[in-house]
C-alpha cells in the first residue's frame, strides 16, 4: 500500500441560503499545507461546500491518494453515490429533474476520477480542529469580500 500523499479538509459557509458564501480548503502534503479560500456574493451553501473541494484538487498532481475530510453529507455522498446515476440518467434526478449544481458536479467528478480517494465525514461544529479551521476561513472570506474584517 502506498503511503497517503495528500490530506484535504473543506468547508462551505453561506450566509441566507442563498447569499454571500465563502469556501475553504487545507492541503496537506509532507511538506507543509496550503490554505486556499474564496467567496461568492449570491450562492449557496452546496455550491460553497462543492467549490472548496474543486479549487483544492486543481492544486494536486493526477493520480494522487488523498484524505478528504468533509461534513458535507451532500458532498460526501453525491461523490460516492450519486453521481454514478446522474451520469447514467444524463445528469438527471431518479425523478428526471436536471442535477442541481450540474456545473459543479460534473468539474468535480471529472477532477476525482484520477485520483484514489479515501472519505473522512466529521461532524460539523463538533470541535474537529480541520473543520473548525475551515469553516473560519470560509467566513473570513465572506467577511473580507464583504468589506468587514474581524
Amino acid at each position: 500500500m502506498t503511503a497517503l500523499q495528500y490530506e484535504i479538509a473543506t468547508d462551505g459557509a453561506c450566509r441566507g441560503n442563498p447569499g454571500p458564501g465563502g469556501w475553504a480548503a487545507i492541503v496537506r502534503d509532507s511538506q507543509g499545507e496550503r490554505v486556499l479560500s474564496g467567496a461568492d456574493p449570491d450562492t449557496t451553501n452546496n455550491r460553497m461546500e462543492l467549490l472548496a473541494l474543486i479549487q483544492a484538487l486543481r492544486e494536486l498532481p493526477l493520480a494522487s491518494r488523498i484524505r478528504i475530510k468533509s461534513d458535507s453529507q451532500y458532498v460526501i455522498k453525491g461523490c460516492t453515490e450519486w453521481v454514478p446515476n446522474w451520469r447514467r440518467r444524463g445528469w438527471r434526478t431518479s425523478d428526471k429533474k436536471p442535477v442541481k449544481n450540474q456545473d459543479l458536479w460534473k468539474e468535480l467528478s471529472g477532477l476525482l476520477e484520477s485520483h484514489s480517494v479515501e472519505w473522512c465525514w466529521v461532524k460539523g461544529h463538533s470541535g474537529e480542529p480541520d473543520n473548525e479551521r475551515a469553516d473560519s476561513l470560509a467566513n473570513l472570506a465572506i467577511d473580507q469580500m464583504l468589506g468587514r474584517l474581524l
